[in-house]
């Protein structure tokens, strides 16, 4: 996990060296996938491509940052189980009890480290590619609802204020 100097977290997730062919012989260029996240909430991922790494890190940094979503967090958990679908990947997501960790694999657990979820069973459906892999966990995460947002939708009061 590493957090730089701005307070967020990022995680490389995934990056992938391409060779094209040419006539002089193999050209190579980088993709890189990242998730950026401030611990308290709010995730993004971004995939940047270019000749050099760390310039396509830079550039999947920047747009991981511009496409930030809000996730309610409620005691280091998710509020109720979700369902994310993307592609051919499927990924559920479970809320634990406390001291549980985070029982995820690669590039859900960097999701979940980066959004500040301490606790959280997770599985993997359907495919293990890490961009359909992320970008199923982000749609799941995106289908989330406070119960503050749900009684403000529905235009009722919280009978017990929740963290």
């Amino acid at each position: 996990m590493e957090q730089n100097d701005s307070g967020f977290i990022e995680k490389i997730v995934y990056l992938n060296r391409v060779a094209k062919v040419v006539k002089g012989g193999r050209r190579f260029s980088f993709s890189c996938l990242v998730v950026v996240g401030d611990g308290q909430g709010k995730v993004g991922y971004g995939l940047g491509k270019a000749n050099e790494v760390p310039e396509a890190i830079r550039k999947a940094t920047d747009r991981a940052r511009k496409d930030m979503i809000s996730v309610p967090v409620l005691d280091g958990t998710l509020p109720y189980e979700v369902l994310g679908r993307f592609g051919a990947g499927r990924v559920m997501l479970k809320p634990a009890s406390r001291g549980t960790g985070i029982i995820a694999g690669g590039p859900v657990r960097a999701v979940m480290e980066a959004v500040g979820v301490h606790d959280i069973l997770t599985k993997a459906i359907g495919t293990s590619n890490p961009h359909n892999v992320l970008r199923a966990t982000m749609s799941g995460l995106a289908e989330l609802r406070s119960a503050e947002s749900v009684s403000d939708v529905r235009g009722k009061t919280l009978s017990t204020p929740r963290k």
